[in-house]
């Protein structure tokens, strides 16, 4: 399984200027054939690709950059023309290729192979030779232990200024074993809510510094749009908020990386079903009455979609099995009788009027979606059929012989340092 470390660089002043020289004229490169393609010029890419000597002869800085950079620069831009096309094959949203900002660090990829790692000094070469090369070899002092065997490194850099190398490597998977299920429902309150077919439920918590952070950086962009363009009290604050959001982001995915971790690796259980979650209909006009950054709380600070990703790939590094399954009407509907009530999000607990369940609404989403996963008649396939009920009494669902009612783990993760 390929996988990717990131580790965090000493660089000096020089070394960093050369990065944003370098990283500047690739991002340029790219943005220029990006209107080109614009305009109406064709992409083929190799006839793209022969014309990085014209262009050497037009803009002669582009020899002070290493040649492999420039090189990947045409291949980044071919997965993205590619992908263009095969969304309008498929019908779907085009997506053109978009420009690239200046205030954006243009990512840099090195192959392996021409780069020297002496310790922890890595040396990253540059463009020119003899008396043209302007710029000497970057050597830049790692924070960690890279990984071995390492395939590709790309440099990035942060908000808050700090430069990263990212390494590819393969990790061998771990063989799938049999075991028990553990069906989660994904939400706002609680990032996860799961139970198992003994009946244990975990509630797994997710970041819950989103509303300090929020805060802050709606005070700097008001103190920041009572200020002239361009002016010197603008730029700082606009390196301010730059640095509080990217705090927000970093303790945001470690809560993340934390809770998927937990699911994929200290949970005994062998099988994890997700419910196939829709954040579009999270913010629907019907479950807005009472609440108005549910927008933010959904897109921005829970970060379901990300959490949803590095469950995916940790499942399938620590061989687990992840299944994913219809989850519409799941908070609706009744995991004791099967009737249908309208539940919008300001409603934590779910009370039935036909049966008289009480519960917790993302519990009983939970129990729903395990319940749906065992009734499924076929294999998992991508149309995700409708799913009958099983047998249900008032107590709790019955589920492969065992009760859904049971003991309650409270598993909270709280924000990571």
């Amino acid at each position: 399984m390929l996988l990717c470390k990131k580790i965090k660089l000493d660089l000096s002043e020089q070394d960093m200027a050369t990065l944003e020289f370098m990283q500047g004229k690739c991002r340029g490169l790219y943005n220029w054939w990006v209107m080109k393609l614009r305009d109406g010029e064709k992409w083929r890419f190799n006839a793209c690709k022969k014309t990085l000597a014209e262009s050497r002869a037009h803009d002669p800085e582009l020899n002070l950059v290493y040649g492999k950079l420039l090189a990947e620069v045409y291949y980044r831009l071919d997965g993205a023309m590619r992908a263009f096309f095969r969304r309008v094959a498929n019908g779907e949203t085009p997506g053109f290729p978009r420009v690239r900002p200046r205030h954006g660090f243009f990512t840099l990829c090195y192959p392996a192979m021409y780069l020297t790692l002496e310790g922890n000094t890595l040396t990253l070469p540059t463009g020119g030779k003899g008396k043209h090369k302007r710029f000497p070899a970057i050597r830049a002092h790692l924070t960690e232990l890279p990984p071995e065997g390492f395939r590709e490194v790309a440099i990035s850099r942060d908000g808050r200024g700090n430069y990263y190398a990212s390494f590819s490597y393969r990790e061998p998977e771990q063989a799938k074993r049999d075991g028990n299920t553990v069906a989660f429902d994904l939400g706002i309150k609680t990032l996860a809510t799961g139970v198992t077919q003994e009946g244990r439920i975990y509630h797994i918590g997710g970041f819950k510094g989103s509303r300090w952070y929020n805060k802050q950086l709606d005070r700097l962009r008001s103190k920041r749009g009572k200020c002239k363009k361009k002016s010197r009290r603008y730029l700082h604050l606009s390196k301010v908020y730059k640095r509080v959001s990217q705090r927000k982001r970093n303790k945001q995915r470690d809560s993340l990386h934390k809770a998927s971790h937990l699911i994929a690796r200290r949970l005994v259980e062998r099988t994890v079903v997700v419910g196939d979650l829709s954040q579009r209909q999270m913010v629907m006009k019907e479950h807005q009455e009472r609440n108005r950054t549910l927008n933010r709380a959904v897109y921005n600070d829970w970060g379901l979609y990300a959490f949803v990703q590095m469950l995916t790939y940790k499942c399938q590094l620590y061989g687990k099995g992840l299944q994913f399954v219809d989850e519409r009407n799941t908070s609706k509907q009744c995991s004791g009788c099967g009737n249908l009530h309208a539940m919008p999000l300001w409603k934590r607990t779910y009370q039935c009027a036909e049966c008289g369940l009480v519960m917790d609404r993302d519990e009983n989403s939970a129990v729903n979606i395990l319940t749906r996963f065992f009734a499924r008649r076929g294999p998992y396939t991508q149309a995700r059929p409708e799913c009958d009920v099983l047998q249900a009494t008032q107590s709790g669902v019955e589920v492969m012989g065992t009760s859904c009612e049971g003991q309650v783990q409270q598993l909270n993760l709280f924000e990571g340092g």
